[in-house]
């Protein structure tokens, strides 16, 4: 960015939305089972890959401080407006799954299968919300390394929500199947994607 304060905005929403998601972590349902270390260690090490992109200019790679926009007012407000809807619509979903969140792939004892709300419009609410997020904070600083932390995040998130499907037909064997019959995965509206494992 030119100026400094063009990145404040853009601080204070991520920082806000990262202050609630770690205050409402403390009010969850116990883990009955969850995802072996390996696989989420994989998923952690692409987002946090994708966070030092986002947050840091590449000195190996000068390449991806390449822009493929030009900065333009329009561009800075329209990402500011496309985070803000991003995060907003993970909140949400947040506060939609009540006690049954999780950060990790896991089912809680008790876990229930939430189809309302966020999770009327797809089945993976939060992922979908983030990746919004992190696509509107590439497109306002608009260099190449914003593209490609939204890429990893998209991989992580793709696995992520692979092993919560697995986790979920299995505890819903009945239930789960039709919800991914009528429900796409990642992005709203959008039918002939949601057989198997959709992203």
């Amino acid at each position: 960015m030119r100026y400094w304060l063009d990145g404040l905005p853009f601080a204070v929403l991520w920082l806000a939305w990262l202050a609630y998601w770690l205050i409402a972590a403390r009010n969850v349902k116990a883990t009955r089972r969850s995802e072996p270390f390996a696989s989420r260690l994989v998923t952690v090490a692409l987002t946090a890959a994708a966070g030092a992109l986002l947050a840091f200019r590449s000195h190996f790679l000068p390449a991806l401080n390449a822009r493929f926009v030009p900065q333009t007012i329009v561009l800075h407000w329209l990402g500011l407006l496309i985070v803000a809807s991003g995060l907003a619509f993970a909140v949400w979903a947040r506060l939609h799954l009540g006690r049954n969140w999780s950060g990790t792939v896991s089912v809680k004892e008790g876990h229930e299968l939430i189809r309302t709300g966020p999770y009327g419009r797809v089945r993976h609410p939060i992922y979908s919300g983030l990746l919004l997020a992190i696509l509107g904070t590439a497109l306002a600083f608009g260099e190449w390394r914003g593209m490609l932390a939204f890429g990893l995040l998209t991989c992580a998130f793709t696995l992520k929500l692979r092993r919560e499907e697995r986790f979920m037909r299995e505890s819903f064997p009945n239930d789960y199947p039709r919800y991914c019959a009528q429900v796409p995965a990642l992005v709203p509206f959008v039918r002939g994607i949601h057989r198997g494992v959709s992203v």
